[in-house]
């Protein structure tokens, strides 16, 4: 998908207009309906304003890859174990988390498996404290 369907997508999941779009990122609907064409492509602000107001990643909106948000990978990564997919899910959106996010998207698979058991491991033991 282009930018511009991306744009759209995440705008008529919403159940926006152009215009509520525009307005909500302080835009005028013609610039924003030039982006959703690919007739126009933002400059790096107005790219981190769209990811921002979407929760998106900069790499989702470009097209580089299919998962919308780190968060996403990580839960991609943990594929069917369901006790670190459960333990993912009670904590992927603390503070502390968050940095993770940030700092283990690259990683692989059996990496990002590997530190998730870790962080349960460390709660664990200090719930048993």
């Amino acid at each position: 998908m282009t930018f511009g369907e991306r744009i759209t997508q995440l705008r008529k999941e919403k159940a926006m207009t152009q215009d509520e779009l525009a307005k909500d990122l302080n835009i005028t609907r013609g610039s924003l309906s030039m982006y959703e064409t690919d007739k126009r492509f933002p400059d790096k602000d107005t790219l981190k304003l769209f990811a921002n107001y979407f929760c998106v990643s900069a790499d989702y909106l470009l097209g580089i890859t299919d998962i919308r948000t780190p968060a996403d990978r990580i839960t991609e990564a943990l594929g069917t174990d369901q006790e670190l997919l459960k333990f993912w899910e009670e904590t992927k959106d603390r503070d502390n988390v968050q940095l993770l996010f940030k700092q283990i998207r690259h990683l692989s698979d059996k990496d990002i498996n590997q530190v998730i058991r870790i962080i349960k491991a460390i709660e664990d033991e200090e719930a048993n404290e």
